[in-house]
């Protein structure tokens, strides 16, 4: 069972080129496998602007490809007023999460702000995605494994919330 209303979901890392491209696919590519993309609209956006337009990171596309989830979002920057258009924001890390803090009331934030890895089953307190950017591929190996096996939590969530 999906959720009752159609909802409207966005991922938020800092330039939206790896981590939050990610999230969007593996969540869009899992949706899709329920039947539910009528009912759960993804998108992912980043605090920063400096990479707005661009495709995401080719290493970040790659490791996708390679395990089956297509990325197919362009780079935009998060403003406050998206808080009116999104029902969830997720967060990949605290520094993000603090960020978006700053955009909206302490309302607002407790309403429709989470942080991705509050969800993973294995985060053992660990509570922000690595930016693989700087690294090397075993980098964007690891962040796949930790988006692949959360997205399912927070669509349970979703199915339970909304």
């Amino acid at each position: 069972m999906g959720p009752s209303k159609t909802i409207e979901i966005c991922f938020v890392c800092l330039g939206n080129i790896c981590r939050s491209p990610l999230a969007e696919g593996v969540f869009q590519h899992l949706v899709n496998s329920q039947k539910l993309q009528e009912k759960i609209i993804i998108d992912s956006a980043g605090t920063g602007n400096w990479h707005a337009g661009s495709p995401p990171d080719r290493r970040m596309e790659s490791t996708a490809r390679k395990k089956g989830v297509r990325l197919a979002s362009i780079a935009q920057q998060f403003q406050p007023g998206d808080f009116r258009r999104y029902d969830l924001v997720i967060a990949m890390d605290r520094s993000n999460l603090q960020s978006l803090e700053y955009m909206c009331s302490p309302e607002v934030a407790e309403k429709k702000l989470k942080l991705f890895r509050s969800f993973d089953p294995q985060a053992n307190g660990d509570l922000d995605v690595p930016d693989p950017y700087y690294g090397g591929q075993s980098g964007f190996e690891d962040v796949f494994e930790i988006v692949n096996r959360t997205c399912p939590q927070i669509l349970e969530y979703i199915k339970t919330r909304f």
